[in-house]
């Protein structure tokens, strides 16, 4: 009988999916089962979705869908007059089955995916087995009731089949059509229990079908009645509700599951697209979910990558410590394995439209940010940090990952970027300068522990290098800063000054904590000569560790500037130990110069030569140019308490032994010239005055002192007349006309010099205290000693 004069209603509901009429008004008569699938065998290309005779198909009416040239076999469930029963129905199985029909067994086996009487979308795994079926059955099953000859079979060429798995897996990869054709819709949709049963069972396209027969029945019931049976329409809608509820639920399920299943879903997934297509039509509709399907759909995929990413091995940091570098290099392979099976597989399932390769893509973003936010609180050393850095800002949209190879073109299309919570990256970076700045600060306390366990701890003689003591640690400190800057450097370009900044930043109290240790370890050694070297070599070392650090001075000026004023601080505090041990040690010897025993004995002369000589020594193995500021400073303190003995009125020379006293003074002051020059002084100009003194100083005629002052004044003009009188005391010189004399040339050639430029960075005399002479006649003017001669 004829369908359509049957449900005339159900024609108007499938007219109303497109809104057109038949085209020739064509009626067919339904097919029987049998009958239905062996068309279908001898048509399986008609049947794809994928066929190229489908290119052009629209979503149509039942009615324009069912011309003798195109008529799909009907489905025994959704037919008045089918001869089978809804699977619900029979109290067997869904299907007869017969032994002697393979055909009606495959039928039996396959009928859920091909429910509809005009389905064009048949499953790819449906034409998969039904291709393959008939390709065994020509391959082995019609030769072997032709011929039952073996021999024959084995010559079967192999290649004749090849052609055909590659064609097979050509229309494999054929791309699902946008447009559809909506199966038939049932005149009277099958009972709640039942739609759940075929939910549950995943034969969903049935389901959906008589949920849409049950939707367009309440509908019609509802403009019928309006609000006269409010009780029965909402219990309609309540039921409604929960079989769309359960029906989503189960999508979204086998949507989740789909890119770890894939073979198992990769049919139901045509229908899955298909119902989500159509109920998007007819979402303003009553009877309906109010949300989307679409959204639903994508939050199914995003569950799925979320699965995904959760199985990912992670193991505890107790039992691996690379346990996030394992962790991310597994993450990364199942990104790109999941990727080339949604790029192989799943988005033949679906129509352009679903965009299913940029879907799991954005997902992939979002879910794996969310993953390293989570993971991010057992991240706590810094080589973690960076690993996880690196795993974001490098590898992820390189080519390991997102920028596979394997996964273009259509990669090339999308972002490769990761979605990241706003200010979790720069919480990250912001950690990392900080655990940074904690691992070099372990790195600094394991460079003066070595120094302990190496050299302090067993008195061990500083390390030389080009006969300079110099230790290692400057080297290991700045190979540990610059590590960590390149490192920064390979993460993010504007990182490089943060990290430097809080390598400088730590490296500020480096100098102190180092200076308190040796104190604490060393200071019991003194007076040894080890302790001197020690002292030598921290003062090269830090010079040289500030001289590496230098090379930071364009990025980070304040921070370098910083860290030079510290290490300045060391060294000069350094160096005015070792200062202040050598005077204690030439003390004793310099306060007996220019005494009666000095004249006559060099013994303190000699120990104070062999002090200075054993200074010398140890500068050899200081670096410039603080070998040079250190012999200047000794130099001239040398200088300034030897000169100055002369200014203490200790001895006077009678009975002509100035003679011999400046010429002591000369011998001397050679010595101590070129032991000075030989530390490398900058002194030079201390050297003419032991030789302008001792000049005056030998002079056996009294009236030629004056014609040798000059030298004095113009090499010190701080030379003053205090000073004059101390040296001519020490001649034996205290009083008388010539005293008075030599002092008032003095006095003139003062004027002359003017001692108003001198430099004040060459004072020498100005710096030494000068004992007052208590003989109160010894400055009395010429004309009142001689009164004093003519009335005594």
């Amino acid at each position: 009988m004829d369908k359509s004069s049957e449900n005339p209603q159900e024609d108007s509901v499938s007219l109303q999916s497109d809104g057109k009429t038949q085209a020739n008004g064509v009626v067919k008569e339904t097919l029987g089962v049998l009958q239905t699938f062996r068309l279908s065998i001898r048509r399986p290309a008609e049947k794809s979705p994928r066929s190229p005779k489908r290119k052009d198909s629209k979503v149509t009416s039942r009615a324009e869908s069912e011309s003798p040239s195109s008529l799909p076999p009907a489905s025994p469930s959704l037919s008045a007059g089918s001869p089978a029963a809804s699977p619900l129905k029979t109290s067997g199985s869904f299907f007869q089955k017969t032994d002697e029909d393979l055909t009606d067994m495959t039928q039996h086996k396959r009928k859920p995916l091909a429910r509809s009487k005009t389905d064009p979308n048949m499953s790819k795994l449906t034409d998969s087995i039904l291709k393959k079926g008939s390709s065994i059955r020509r391959s082995l099953r019609f030769p072997s009731k032709k011929d039952n000859d073996k021999a024959a079979k084995q010559e079967q060429p192999a290649a004749e089949a090849l052609p055909e798995m590659r064609e097979e897996k050509e229309k494999e990869m054929e791309e699902m059509e946008e447009l559809y054709t909506l199966p038939e819709i049932p005149h009277t949709p099958l009972s709640v229990m039942q739609i759940n049963k075929l939910i549950e069972m995943e034969v969903l396209e049935e389901a959906h079908v008589n949920l849409l027969a049950m939707r367009l029945e309440f509908q019609k019931e509802q403009e019928q009645t309006g609000d006269d049976s409010p009780m029965e329409m909402a219990k309609k809608e309540k039921d409604l509700a929960l079989l769309y509820t359960d029906l989503r639920k189960k999508i979204c399920t086998i949507v989740c599951d789909s890119n770890s299943f894939p073979a198992r879903n990769k049919a139901l997934l045509v229908h899955v697209a298909r119902i989500i297509q159509e109920e998007e039509k007819r979402a303003e509709e009553p009877g309906g979910l109010s949300d989307s399907w679409m959204e639903a759909w994508k939050e199914a995929v995003s569950q799925g990558v979320q699965v995904k990413v959760n199985g990912v091995h992670l193991e505890k940091k107790e039992q691996n410590l690379s346990w996030l570098a394992v962790h991310l290099g597994l993450l990364g392979k199942t990104i790109v394995e999941d990727l080339e099976n949604v790029k192989r597989e799943l988005r033949w399932s679906y129509p352009p439209s679903f965009k299913v390769f940029s879907t799991y893509v954005k997902s992939y973003h979002s879910i794996v940010g969310q993953h390293l936010r989570k993971l991010e609180p057992q991240v706590t050393e810094v080589k973690d940090l960076y690993a996880l850095l690196d795993w974001i800002l490098n590898k992820y949209k390189s080519e390991k990952i997102m920028g596979s190879f394997s996964l273009q073109p259509d990669m090339a299309e999308e972002s490769a970027e990761m979605q990241l919570q706003e200010g979790f990256l720069k919480k990250l970076l912001e950690k990392y300068c900080c655990k940074v700045k904690e691992d070099l600060s372990s790195v600094l306390d394991k460079v003066i522990k070595l120094e302990y366990d190496t050299v302090w701890r067993d008195k061990e003689e500083p390390r030389k290098e080009d006969d300079l003591f110099l230790s290692l640690f400057p080297m290991d400190i700045w190979t540990a800063v610059q590590g960590r800057v390149d490192n920064s450097g390979k993460l993010d370009p504007d990182l490089v000054k943060k990290v430097t900044v809080s390598c400088l930043e730590e490296l500020k109290s480096f100098p102190r904590k180092f200076e308190t240790q040796f104190r604490c370890h060393c200071d019991s050694l003194q007076p040894q000569p080890l302790w001197t070297d020690y002292h030598i070599a921290y003062i090269n070392s830090f010079q040289a560790l500030q001289e590496h650090m230098a090379g930071y001075q364009v990025s980070c000026p304040h921070e370098v500037e910083a860290f030079k004023r510290e290490v300045k601080g060391l060294i000069v505090r350094l160096m005015e130990v070792l200062e202040e041990k050598f005077k204690e040690d030439v003390k004793p010897f310099l306060r007996r110069m220019m005494t009666r025993k000095w004249l006559t004995n060099d013994d303190d002369f000699k120990q104070l030569d062999g002090r200075i000589q054993r200074l010398s020594c140890h500068c050899d193995a200081m670096r410039p140019p603080h070998v040079q500021e250190f012999a200047s400073r000794l130099h001239y303190h040398v200088v300034k308490e030897y000169i100055g003995q002369l200014m203490k009125n200790n001895y006077s020379c009678k009975n002509r032994k100035h003679e011999k006293a400046a010429a002591k003074i000369n011998e001397q002051w050679n010595k101590l010239s070129d032991l000075f020059d030989d530390m490398k002084s900058n002194h030079e100009w201390l050297h003419h005055v032991g030789h302008d003194l001792s000049t005056i100083i030998g002079q056996s005629n009294k009236a030629d002192i004056k014609s040798h002052l000059q030298p004095l004044v113009e090499h010190y003009p701080d030379f003053g007349k205090k000073h004059l009188v101390a040296v001519l005391y020490f001649r034996g010189l205290y009083r008388g006309r010539e005293h008075h004399l030599i002092l008032q040339k003095l006095t003139a050639l003062r004027k002359e010099v003017g001692s108003g430029n001198a430099d004040r960075g060459r004072v020498l005399f100005g710096d030494m205290q000068v004992t007052a002479n208590t003989d109160c006649l010894s400055n009395l003017p010429v004309f009142c000693l001689s009164f004093l001669r003519t009335h005594s």
